[in-house]
């Protein structure tokens, strides 16, 4: 195939830029020119991964320097406190400004975004984000779509209200949900869907804040854990199913605990949720006195709590060079990290914070391919309980080989860069 210049155009966090980075690892080995628009705090990350950057900002440039992903870890810290409510309060306390912080991100960045776009004049941009930015649209590029959260993000009669954490099961707590996430975004959708028309793109569909592209759509989750659904998605999406990238480093455990006898699990609550130096100190307090031993992601808090004599750790870790050689994972049940576990066959205990999390323990609980417990909630008990359970399921344990070796057999960064390729590609 001619060489294509194909642009990625992920959300600022670490967790969808991550993603494309698998992707656009495929299509630059192929030959493609491969250019990332990042915010401007992601400069240098992706040039040292040997990708192109283009620069926007999101908001009006700050006095001091930030760090990749400020603005969300910003704030993510000044809303936290919601996320000891249910996922029902959350829809005003966080989820509706979250998607107002997103949309008031893709106003600021619309004249940017559209002289990047018209100077790059690439065959294909790849987006991942949680909201429309009209410039794409308007440019009348080929445009593809990747929906890298729990796909209840789709919306369906037979599948779970989108941030809920429902149950599939028990619908009585539905109709009241979707009923007040209807009400927490009705105006916003209003105001959004006007902007999105008055600079050049289709008004958005309804209840929804980013449209359907009309060349590609891109998800990511396991059929074993999938939702069933009333009406089909449509022949432009496709399920990747999982889509873990090769990019990151190896690593080797360290002495003192390289070689013992106990269980090696990994403690990840992501860039964003490790953010609560409460609830990090609250974790690491209960497993320093389990028969275990643990790799801890600090994150960007990494020096205002520290670790215990079984615990190894750092602000960033390769969590894909990681997950292989753990026997179990407590995560804050963000997308990555649910796929790359099954994709790597390991149980979980997922303890959710915010957005799809929820959807992503429940569904592991659910499924029985892991166990949701109440994050702030639960006592130290249950955590270590739920482990113990976990690592001596070995029915659970030959499952998970099952669907490991079924996801790894898949290749979903080959299969999406297939699919980037044929899109860009049509006339």
């Amino acid at each position: 195939m001619a060489s294509r210049t194909i642009a990625f155009f992920p959300e600022g966090a670490f967790g969808p830029t991550n993603n494309c980075v698998g992707i656009g690892d495929v299509l630059r080995r192929r030959g493609h020119r491969v250019v990332f628009i990042v915010e401007e705090s992601f400069a240098g990350t992706l040039e040292a991964q040997g990708f192109e950057e283009r620069l926007m900002r999101l908001t009006p440039k700050p006095e001091v320097e930030e760090v990749p992903g400020q603005f969300w870890k910003d704030f993510i810290r000044e809303t936290a406190p919601v996320f000891r409510r249910p996922t029902i309060e959350q829809l005003e306390g966080f989820i509706a400004p979250t998607f107002q912080a997103a949309i008031d991100g893709a106003k600021h960045v619309d004249e940017r975004l559209g002289e990047i776009i018209g100077e790059l004049e690439p065959d294909i941009v790849v987006e991942d984000n949680i909201c429309a930015f009209p410039a794409l649209l308007a440019s009348g590029r080929p445009w593809a779509r990747i929906v890298s959260c729990n796909p209840a993000e789709l919306k369906d009669p037979d599948v779970p209200p989108t941030f809920s954490g429902l149950p599939a099961a028990d619908r009585s707590e539905w109709d009241a949900y979707w009923a007040a996430y209807r009400d927490a975004h009705a105006a916003m959708h209003a105001d959004f869907s006007a902007f999105c028309v008055e600079r050049g793109a289709p008004p958005l569909p309804e209840n929804e804040f980013i449209h359907e592209s009309a060349h590609l759509n891109l998800y990511l989750y396991p059929d074993e854990v999938d939702y069933s659904r009333a009406r089909p998605l449509g022949e432009r999406w496709h399920n990747l199913q999982a889509s873990v990238r090769t990019t990151d480093a190896p690593w080797e455990l360290p002495a003192p605990l390289a070689g013992g006898d106990e269980p090696l699990l990994y403690l990840s609550l992501g860039s964003l949720g490790s953010a609560d130096v409460d609830l990090m100190r609250r974790l690491v307090a209960t497993l320093a006195g389990a028969p275990c031993r643990v790799i801890v992601s600090k994150g960007p808090q990494a020096g205002e709590f520290e670790l215990a004599d079984n615990m190894v750790g750092a602000e960033f870790l390769p969590q894909t060079s990681i997950l292989p050689q753990v026997d179990a994972v407590i995560t804050h049940g963000g997308n990555n990290t649910v796929t790359e576990c099954l994709y790597f066959g390991r149980p979980m205990v997922v303890l959710p914070l915010f957005w799809d999390q929820y959807d992503n323990a429940q569904r592991m609980d659910e499924t029985g391919l892991g166990v949701r417990l109440d994050t702030y909630g639960h006592e130290p008990a249950e955590l270590i309980g739920a482990v113990k359970r976990l690592l001596a399921d070995e029915p659970l344990r030959e499952r998970l080989r099952t669907i490991s070796r079924r996801l790894q057999s898949v290749r979903g960064t080959e299969r999406a860069a297939d699919l980037i390729e044929r899109a860009a590609a049509q006339p």
